[in-house]
């Protein structure tokens, strides 16, 4: 059994498979739509909110060196994704690179993995953008009835009708096409990213000196808890992680690490990318170091603005505003980030239908789902079902408990895109690569233990949550997926495709 559990999809087969004229993708994206993509999904309510609550509770001023020290993390993880991007330029992320490297089961539970992380991931940001829209409109002398604004505080029925709403009207956006997906994500990114250089210029002209004093405070330890919502690590090892000084410096950046997560959904839209090689590479790496200097820049602007001790946790930017005077800004940011979340959404859902498309490509979920639009060439009929399910979701469900299984599940994917390029690079070095990662093994092998350090940090209820969807999606795999993989029907595949597992060689 472990050599079908076990069976590699060759490279040359899953450029092949993306040739075929019933299941290829429109190749319509260059560079430029895969940097704004990126900035897209990054840049989220994290910028406004994140970085003065880690301010405040873990590291002062010296937030902007975590924001710095989780961007070179983030940085290990995507030299690997982009190497795998532009040398499998095929749908899948993480999941293909997993099948060509790992074998067929790994495969499965990366994609099973990252189907969960972006549907909540979705379901979370639409909830969110709802709630943005409701207070925008409440602002303006609107309100929403309470059956319709979600189940927070519901007495009796409760459905959130704007994030369901929204949910659906990006679905027939990516339906319809990537292109057009591209121009409204360039549209509200330049929309997003001047209130954020706003914000900065602004607020750099109220920054007063003493409030970077110290900089670096004193460290402040933390008691380890004993429960299922104390980080793993302490449930293990007794440790617990200290507030401030250098160490709380780290400590902060295993927090603000979540404001980067979405940058590895640009290699999900690589068969979509007209020039792949050159463009995917450019486009991970030059989204993340955008957000990254953005990120550094609010939280340098935000501790200027009010000494972190007197930083508010719920809205720390906004308030900062109205500290000095200027509480206009508060309805300016909110409005930023109310349509920055919008696309947000988007590409979420776009990660989790290509996904979901390749997998289905390979016989491992229906093959009903691999055909795409005769027009559109959009994987239609993935998009409007996880669509609909996600609206759903949305509507009817609280999800900020579950918003943690959407960072354990990233997580998770960097460490088998780590490991893959690994393998990949001793299992097949003739392997054209238009983008090498440099200094292979190290840089996977630090991306792999930052990650896995990162996600020890998580608190053990998160790994249990996890731990049952990765249960789930066995059984799923043995029941369907296995009996139907294309590499298991000699018919449907061309002499070779199956190889032997790769441990022998790494």
């Amino acid at each position: 059994m472990s050599s079908t559990l076990f069976r590699t999809k060759r490279v040359e087969q899953s450029l092949r498979d993306a040739e075929e004229p019933e299941h290829a993708l429109k190749k319509s994206l260059s560079a430029t739509d895969l940097t704004v993509f990126g900035v897209g999904v990054i840049i989220g309510t994290g910028i406004f909110v994140l970085t003065g609550t880690v301010a405040k509770n873990n590291a002062g001023p010296a937030v902007a060196l975590a924001f710095v020290v989780a961007g070179v993390v983030c940085a290990l993880a995507a030299l690997c994704y982009a190497e795998f991007a532009s040398s499998v330029p095929v749908a899948g992320s993480a999941y293909t690179f997993s099948y060509a490297s790992l074998g067929e089961l790994p495969a499965w539970i990366i994609g099973w993995d990252l189907v969960l992380e972006f549907a909540l991931g979705t379901a979370v940001v639409a909830v969110g953008w709802s709630g943005y829209i409701r207070s925008l409109m409440e602002n303006a002398g609107w309100q929403m009835p309470e059956a319709l604004s979600g189940r927070e505080g519901a007495d009796g029925f409760g459905f959130d009708i704007l994030a369901a709403g929204l949910v659906l009207v990006l679905t027939a956006i990516l339906v319809i096409g990537m292109k057009l997906s591209a121009r409204i994500t360039s549209l509200v990114v330049a929309i997003k990213v001047t209130v954020v250089l706003v914000v900065i210029v602004a607020g750099a002209f109220f920054i007063k000196g003493a409030n970077y004093d110290p900089f670096i405070p004193k460290a402040q330890a933390v008691e380890a808890g004993g429960d299922l919502q104390s980080p793993l690590v302490q449930l293990l090892f007794g440790w617990a992680p200290s507030n401030f000084g250098v160490m709380g410096v780290f400590t902060a950046a295993s927090v603000v690490f979540f404001a980067f997560i979405g940058f590895d959904i640009v290699a999900t839209a690589a068969e979509e990318t007209k020039n792949p090689q050159r463009d995917m590479p450019r486009g991970i790496l030059g989204s993340l170091f955008i957000c990254t200097a953005l990120y550094v820049a609010v939280s340098i602007v935000v501790t200027g603005m009010q000494h972190y001790t007197k930083l508010s946790v719920d809205a720390p930017l906004a308030d900062a505003f109205k500290a000095t005077g200027h509480p206009w800004f508060a309805g300016f940011i909110s409005f930023g980030a109310s349509v920055g979340l919008t696309v947000v959404c988007m590409i979420l859902l776009l990660g989790q239908t290509r996904v979901f498309f390749a997998m289905s490509r390979d016989g491992l979920l229906p093959r009903f789902f691999s055909h795409v639009h005769p027009r559109y060439r959009t994987p239609h009929r993935p998009t409007i079902l996880l669509g609909v399910v996600i609206a759903v979701v949305a509507g009817f469900t609280s999800l900020g408990e579950l918003a943690e299984l959407v960072n354990i599940g990233t997580l998770f994917a960097f460490v088998v895109v780590a490991v893959s390029v690994i393998i990949l690079r001793r299992t097949r070095p003739d392997l054209p690569r238009a983008f090498r990662t440099p200094w292979v093994p190290v840089v996977p092998a630090l991306s792999v233990l930052a990650s896995l350090w990162l996600m020890l940090n998580l608190p053990a209820e998160t790994w249990t949550r996890f731990a049952v969807w990765m249960v789930l999606g066995f059984v799923l795999y043995f029941l369907y997926g296995r009996t139907h993989s294309r590499l298991g029907r000699p018919e449907e595949t061309t002499t070779g495709e199956v190889t032997k597992p790769p441990s022998d060689h790494a």
